[in-house]
Formats: structure tokens, C-alpha cells, sequence
């Protein structure tokens, strides 16, 4: 069955996600739009001229919301990164400017007739996807934002460098907000089968600087080129992938919580119908403590422009 994708925004983030799709082979059909129509006419010269050097083959169209109806999946990739003070993690800074686009595009995805799945990488995370999920009606299992997804690949970065092996040995969650408020949910890190805070205890790594380390991932890099692209595009087209697969498989977003009654990161099944299911955690009381801390701060964000 034919693949299609669509990318709304085509700054260093959507460029990077289309991309990945098209040098991967990820989908037979890709969408771009931007506002800026001379940006995606030339991102999509410039894929057309890389065609007959990749082993797979994907239909580029410069297009419009309208013309992505019967996409699979829809990447909102818009933002103003210029508006974040470098070496900042308050992604709140882009809210004001992205959340009227949001109502705006939100409009244009419910009068296409669109019924697939929405992808959301702007920020400030999951404040934006809850704002896709309610402007446009859409199920509430086929919106959902990578959230943590990043977060947690940097906590593995860390562990990994502590211990000096590859972070894909280790296992574990970054929860809540994909901001300030995130943390570290140590109970679930794992190495080699063994409890993380038992290692660290051991060779006195400590616990709240490699925290602090992931919490600060990107603002450190955007403070070198004043942007991040490469690990969010990853993440993006990681969960794509799990999702065309139909993997039915573990992996941390932002999603709808029922408890919270709004979107923030935990695990969760992910198929070809988006979030299929929802996992719980056996938190320690502090965790599920500063869960709830987390997910009020993104209420009350959300209330602001809800």
C-alpha cells in the first residue's frame, strides 16, 4: 500500500524530516508546504535532483493542505525558533506566535477532509498538539506529539557516556513535559538488566547533573548554530516508522491523558492507528508527584490560548 507524508513547515526542522523520508525510502509520496512557496519549490528541486542517486523512489509535490487529504501521516513542522533566547529551554517563548497558525492550519486539516494521523514536532510541544487535537476535532489516539521522545534519547546519551557504553544498552524514560518541567524517571532506567540509580550509586555518577545535562540538551546545541534539527527530525520519522510498520511498539510521546485531561508524555502502543494504547508506569510517589507538576504546568499554559 502506497505511503504518503505530508510536512507543514519547511524551516530547519521540516527540511530535515522530509529529508530523512526521502533518502530513507519512508513513504512513496511526500507533500511539503510552507508559506514560504520559493523555500519549497527549491527543497523540492533539490530532492528531485538527488533522485537518481537514492536506491528508492519518492513522488515529491510542492503543494497545499488542501492537497494533503489523503495523507498517512502529517507533519506539523512550523515554529520560530529565532523567537528562543539561545542556551533557553522555555519553548513557551514560540507559543504566542504559533498557537494563532495552529487554529489556522487546524482549519484548512478539517475542511481537507483529512482522517489520517497528525505528527506534531512544533513547539512548545504538547500545549501545541493539545491545540491541533481541539481546534480540529480529530480522535484524540490519531494526534499525538514526539514530546519526550528526544528527551529520553538524551538521558540514554548521558547514561551511555557515564558508563562508557552505546545508549541504545540502556532503557528508561524521560516523563512529562517536553520543557522545564520534564524529569528523569530514574525507577525506569535500566542497564543490563540492573537498576540505573544502583550503578550510579556505586561509581558516584550524579543523578541530578546528568538531569540537568538532559534537560539542557538543546539549548546547548542550539546555542552552537541557533537551531535544532537532526535528533527531532529523528525522532519524528522514528515514530513514522513504527507507525507504517504497524510495530505495535513501546515508545514514549505526548499523548492524550485522561488522568490530566490534556497531552503529556508517557509510553505508549503505537500502530497504524497512532496511540492504540496507553501504558502505566509503577511510578515512586515523587515520580507521579512531579508528573502531576508537569502536567499542570502545560494546563495552565494551554488555558492561556485555548
Amino acid at each position: 500500500m502506497a505511503r504518503t507524508v505530508g510536512v507543514m513547515g519547511m524551516g530547519n526542522v521540516g527540511s530535515t524530516v522530509a529529508h530523512i523520508i526521502v533518502a530513507q525510502g519512508l513513504a512513496d509520496t511526500l507533500i511539503l508546504y510552507d508559506r514560504n512557496q520559493d523555500k519549497v519549490k527549491a527543497d523540492t528541486l533539490d530532492f528531485q535532483d538527488a533522485a537518481s542517486l537514492l536506491s528508492t523512489h519518492t513522488t515529491i509535490i510542492n503543494g497545499q493542505i488542501s492537497d494533503m487529504k489523503d495523507c498517512d501521516i502529517i507533519v506539523s513542522a512550523i515554529g520560530r525558533i529565532d523567537l528562543i533566547v539561545p542556551g533557553s529551554v522555555d519553548r513557551f517563548a514560540e507559543l504566542k506566535t504559533n498557537a494563532p497558525s495552529v487554529a489556522e492550519l487546524s482549519k484548512d486539516l478539517k475542511n481537507s477532509g483529512f482522517k489520517g494521523i497528525l505528527l506534531v514536532i512544533t513547539n512548545p510541544n504538547d500545549v501545541i498538539t493539545g491545540l491541533y487535537q481541539k481546534h480540529t476535532g480529530f480522535p484524540t489516539h490519531k494526534v499525538l506529539g514526539t514530546g519526550t521522545y528526544l528527551d529520553t534519547s538524551r538521558l540514554k546519551r548521558h547514561v551511555g557516556e557515564a558508563l562508557n557504553i552505546d545508549p541504545r544498552s540502556v532503557s528508561g524514560y524521560v516523563l512529562g513535559e517536553h520543557g522545564d518541567s520534564q524529569f528523569a524517571a530514574w525507577s525506569t532506567v535500566r542497564v543490563e538488566g540492573r537498576p540505573f540509580t544502583e550503578i550510579a550509586k556505586e561509581k558516584g555518577i550524579d543523578l541530578d547533573q546528568l538531569e540537568k545535562d538532559t534537560r539542557f540538551g538543546g539549548g546547548e546545541v542550539h546555542v552552537g548554530k541557533g537551531y535544532t534539527n537532526y535528533a527531532v527530525a529523528t525522532a519524528a520519522t522514528s515514530l513514522i516508522q513504527i507507525m507504517f510498520s504497524d510495530a505495535k511498539t513501546e515508545a514514549i510521546c505526548s499523548h492524550y491523558n485522561e488522568d490530566f485531561a490534556g497531552y503529556i508524555s508517557s509510553p505508549a502502543i503505537l500502530g497504524k492507528n497512532g496511540v492504540e494504547k496507553v501504558l502505566e508506569l509503577p511510578l515512586t510517589d515523587p515520580e507521579n508527584e512531579n508528573l502531576k507538576k508537569s502536567a499542570q504546568t502545560i494546563k495552565e499554559k494551554s488555558e492561556q490560548f485555548g
